[in-house]
């Protein structure tokens, strides 16, 4: 006879993945209900960036289905993202935001801004709340990327601290630096008003509730890598790079750095793997070499998250302020970038539920 525990007992044995432990046991099974012969219930993943979604609904189903007398199955998939708790007695989350991911390089020039912007922009596109946090303050060009140049910002004035309410574009909350400063004004900071600043974006904006808080940093191994790793719980760091010697030698460092304060490096995206023509899509040339990012991913022991292709519309995206996986989906380098996307986002479950 079909009835809710017997629809549970036959979801035991199916497991998360990632997890590896049962849907019934993570609690991921909800509202279990039978009318006859039709079976329905609610799939609760970590993430509505879950890259095994379609794979865990059809272990799900054929599981049900093995039971008698099951003549349909209907899963409602939604989700619930875990949030990142503090590892540190000084760490202070930001209200609202669920997990904070950092997008690092140990060098400029390799496409990090590019790749925080479509990443963010990415997740978003799933159903996530996500928010971007600009952290190059010496170099904000994330208002560009995301075609918020000429916004203004609101700031609401309040006793405790004014509050500022981030820009949107794409589904995605965005503060920088851009917004405060004229086009071609430099900043020349010292690095305590350079924390201060980060500071403020990460406790003074009304981020609302966030999915993700995306920050860009700034290249290097510098402040705002120490600040962002002292004050806030991060889910984990992100390092992008390109194929090139040189380039991979920055990398390994900015890599390290995180390590050594403490913050879960989720892995290494290698950028402008190669470039790929526009008259002809069928070739490729490895313009900054090939197989850097693979070679040092295993090195370091730490996964490789994707390879993202050089293309012309992947530069436009990010000077025309439309990323590439809002106006070119279907090329490499968005389904590239989105792949990896879902990669972080499972990965950052992961590391919260563990």
């Amino acid at each position: 006879m079909l009835d809710t525990q017997s629809i549970l007992d036959v979801l035991k044995p199916v497991q998360d993945p990632e997890l590896q432990k049962s849907l019934v046991e993570l609690n991921m099974i909800r509202n279990v209900a039978v009318e006859g012969c039709n079976v329905s219930f609610t799939l609760v993943l970590t993430t509505p960036a879950c890259p095994l979604r379609e794979f865990i609904v059809e272990d799900c189903k054929k599981a049900v289905q093995t039971l008698p007398g099951v003549t349909s199955v209907n899963v409602d998939v939604t989700s619930e993202t875990p949030q990142q708790q503090p590892s540190l007695p000084d760490q202070n989350s930001v209200a609202g935001a669920k997990n904070i991911i950092a997008v690092s390089s140990g060098k400029g020039g390799v496409g990090k801004s590019t790749v925080a912007v479509n990443i963010a922009v990415a997740l978003a596109q799933t159903g996530a709340k996500v928010g971007l946090l600009d952290a190059d303050i010496y170099g904000p060009n994330v208002p560009t990327m995301l075609g918020l140049e000429n916004t203004e910002v609101q700031v609401e004035k309040n006793p405790a601290g004014d509050i500022l309410q981030p820009a949107f574009n794409y589904g995605v909350k965005m503060v920088s630096m851009g917004f405060l400063i004229d086009p071609d004004q430099p900043v020349i900071w010292r690095g305590p008003m350079l924390n201060g600043i980060i500071r403020q974006f990460l406790y003074q904006v009304n981020w609302g509730e966030l999915d993700y808080l995306v920050v860009d940093m700034p290249p290097g191994t510098g402040d705002a890598q120490l600040t962002m790793a002292q004050a806030v719980p991060m889910a984990g760091a992100i390092i992008v790079t390109t194929p090139q010697t040189v380039s991979l030698q920055d990398a390994r460092r900015g890599l390290k750095m995180f390590e050594q304060l403490g913050v879960n490096v989720l892995g290494i995206v290698e950028n402008m793997s190669y470039f790929i023509p526009p008259d002809a899509p069928e070739r490729s040339y490895d313009l900054f070499g090939s197989g850097g990012g693979e070679k040092t991913s295993k090195e370091l022991q730490v996964p490789l998250l994707g390879c993202i292709p050089l293309e012309i519309a992947l530069r436009e995206g990010g000077d025309h302020g439309v990323p590439i996986v809002m106006s070119a989906p279907e090329s490499a380098s968005a389904q590239a970038l989105t792949a990896i996307a879902r990669n972080i986002a499972g990965k950052v479950s992961v590391a919260a539920l563990a």
